[in-house]
Parts: C-alpha cells; sequence; structure tokens
C-alpha cells in the first residue's frame, strides 16, 4: 500500500464569503499541490473541500498521514461522522447535520484508505500548512479579481456536438 502524507487547508475572507482550499500531496519524493475556491461559501465548507479533493486524487487505497488545522473537520471525521450516520444524519440534539453534502463525499473518500487524522496549530510555522494556506488565500483573491472584472454579456452561442465530450474527471495523481 503506497504512504502518502497530505497537508490541507481551507479559509474564507469574509465567513461567509468567497472562499479558498489547497491541499499538499506528497509520495516518495514527489510533491503535488492542488487549489481551488468557491465565490460563496464557508471557512468549514473549504477545509472539508480540501480534504476531499486530495482524496479524490489518489487512484488507489493508501496509508495516509493527513494534516489539518481545522478542529471541525478532524473531529468531524473521527468523531463525529459515525454518530451522524446511525443517527440518519442529525445531530446528537436531532438536527440536521450542517455540509451533510460534504460529510457524505467524504465518508465514501475515505473508504479503503488507512488515515490518521492529525491536527496542527494553522499560521505556527509548519512549512506546508503555510503553503496551504498560500494557495487557498490566492484562490480568494482570484475569485476577488473575478468578481470585480468587468462584465461581458454575450448572446448565447448554439453548441453543436458530433461526437461525445472527453471524460474532463481529474487525472489521478497517486
Amino acid at each position: 500500500m503506497k504512504v502518502v502524507t497530505i497537508h490541507t487547508d481551507g479559509g474564507c475572507e469574509p465567513n461567509p464569503g468567497p472562499g479558498g482550499w489547497a491541499a499538499v500531496l506528497e509520495m516518495d519524493g514527489a510533491v503535488h499541490e492542488l487549489s481551488g475556491g468557491a465565490p460563496a461559501t464557508t471557512n468549514n465548507r473549504m477545509e472539508m473541500q480540501a480534504a476531499i479533493e486530495a482524496l479524490r486524487a489518489l487512484a488507489q487505497p493508501c496509508r495516509i498521514e493527513l494534516f489539518t488545522d481545522s478542529q471541525y473537520l478532524r473531529k468531524g471525521v473521527c468523531e463525529w461522522l459515525k454518530g451522524w450516520k446511525a443517527r440518519g444524519w442529525k445531530t446528537a440534539e436531532k438536527q440536521p447535520v450542517k455540509n451533510q453534502d460534504l460529510w457524505q463525499q467524504l465518508d465514501a473518500l475515505v473508504a479503503g484508505h488507512t488515515i490518521h487524522w492529525r491536527w496542527l496549530k494553522g499560521h505556527a510555522g509548519h512549512k506546508l500548512n503555510e503553503r496551504c494556506d498560500q494557495l487557498a488565500g490566492a484562490e480568494i483573491a482570484k475569485l476577488r479579481r473575478q468578481s470585480h472584472a468587468p462584465q461581458i454579456t454575450t448572446a448565447p452561442v448554439p453548441v453543436v456536438a458530433s461526437a461525445p465530450l472527453p471524460n474532463l474527471r481529474q487525472a489521478a495523481l497517486f
């Protein structure tokens, strides 16, 4: 089983607002960086999206050490998820689980992997956590630039496809 180290981070400015996520994956000396964003989201959703995208990039079951500065993400996976599922995606207070859509994706993606979820303090000088923070911040900045760009409106153009479109799913990294 391949061994992969993953660092993740996500954030919003403001929260809620435009958000970014990032992950750095390391295996056998190879390093891959992933990042993305959403124009209207929350910090917790971006923290989760970073882990989802990192796990989605793996082509086969792996032994993973996943570092996050989000207690919400780590405790959600390690402590709360099993109970939420047993209660039909309700909290102990019988309220709907927030971000259920992402928790369900994460639950499906962790299957088959052996994952050690590690919490580390954010903004404390951890090199790859800081790199993830930079990448996520760059995604937020990109969204802000796009929201301030002039909008060009054009008439819709009919699309004619004679062949099926290629599968655009992201290729697995490892």
